[in-house]
């Protein structure tokens, strides 16, 4: 990953079709993220493809503000990479995906967040991103260890 971003891994005991079906059902995050609590599909999209739009309501580090944070699937290629921007059509703030390799008899899951290279998002991490790397990184493991308990069921 960039220097702005970061990344966590997990072996999950399920085919990659059944974590596909799972990372790119943006409906159902609410029930693995520690910030992102709901979210749906907007304008007319009904699920993953490329240029699909969604929004997520996030309650930032799990406690505040709330917001709606608007999104686009920006990689779509079934069982093995899901991603999405953050930001408006014209400017993108992060971008959030999974990745799926086939691993053993299950898949190796890795959620990651990489920052925009513009100016402020540089300059937000050179004084913060240590912090936030870090929340996020404890946040994307949170969500991996609960989508592979209800997988693994």
């Amino acid at each position: 990953m960039t220097a702005m971003g970061g990344e966590v891994s997990v072996h999950v005991d399920a085919p990659p079709a059944q974590v596909w079906a799972l990372v790119s059902d943006v409906t159902r995050i609410g029930e693995f993220s520690p910030e992102t609590f709901e979210a749906r599909w907007t304008r007319g999209s009904t699920g993953p493809e490329v240029g699909a739009t969604f929004k997520g309501h996030v309650k930032r580090n799990g406690i505040g503000p709330t917001y709606w944070s608007a999104c686009r699937v920006t990689r779509c290629e079934p069982e093995r990479l899901f991603e999405f921007s953050v930001g408006t059509k014209e400017i993108t703030v992060n971008n959030w995906g999974y990745r799926l390799e086939p691993d053993g008899s299950g898949t190796k899951v890795t959620e990651y967040f990489r920052l925009e290279a513009g100016l402020p998002m540089r300059i937000y991490w050179t004084l913060l991103g240590w912090a936030r790397g870090k929340t996020n990184e404890k946040g994307m493991r949170t969500t991996l260890e609960r989508m592979k308990a209800v997988l693994e069921q």
